[in-house]
């Protein structure tokens, strides 16, 4: 049954770079506002940078509740299931933070993912509490494959596709707080270029 685990070993680094899809939770602070859960699933967009710290690729989606959130109060809990082999369901519980494209230190933290095509930021997360529980409830499912359609849209996008596509669906959340609002507007010979 749950158990919980002083770090992040070996064993339990192992399962969590095998699981094909893991799960991000957030929600705002106080009693309003609405928790959000986003599935990650692009292949290598998790590490392990050691015991106690992990970071997955952001990128540019139709939302931003996670980095709204992690603005306003940085918790954050990942969550990992394994629909294969042995039942097995770890969470890790922190307090997270974002470097975005625009930030010192972006490029070599995007340097450890194997897939960066319309990265907006890395979200690391400094564990507090690890965890594993039964998963004996969780389905087993047979993995047949990726869809390579989110890094792909992104990179047809180009650039300033990607910026005008989060300045349009990311610069705040779904409760109106502050989200990713980093892109400036384009400078006025370039839209007068473009239109």
């Amino acid at each position: 049954m749950g158990k919980v685990h002083e770090r992040i070993d070996d064993r339990m680094r192992a399962f969590l770079l095998a699981q094909h899809v893991f799960f991000v939770a957030t929600a705002p602070s106080g009693p309003d506002g609405r928790v959000n859960v986003s599935p990650k699933g692009v292949p290598g967009a998790f590490v392990v940078l050691d015991d106690h710290t992990v970071a997955y690729v952001d990128l540019t989606a139709s939302g931003a509740e996670t980095i709204a959130h992690l603005r306003e109060n940085g918790r954050i809990t990942l969550m990992f299931c394994a629909f294969d082999g042995p039942p097995n369901i770890v969470r890790l519980h922190g307090h997270g933070r974002f470097v975005t494209l625009y930030d010192d230190g972006f490029e070599e933290l995007v340097a450890l993912f194997p897939e960066t095509r319309g990265a907006r930021a890395v979200v690391v997360v400094d564990v507090e509490r690890v965890s594993d529980s039964c998963g004996y409830a969780v389905p087993l499912m047979e993995y047949v494959g990726e869809r390579d359609l989110l890094p792909a849209h992104m990179e047809r996008k180009g650039v300033e596709g990607r910026a005008a596509y989060r300045r349009l669906k990311n610069r705040t959340s779904i409760d109106g707080l502050p989200a990713f609002d980093m892109d400036t507007e384009p400078a006025d010979d370039v839209v007068a270029s473009t239109t």
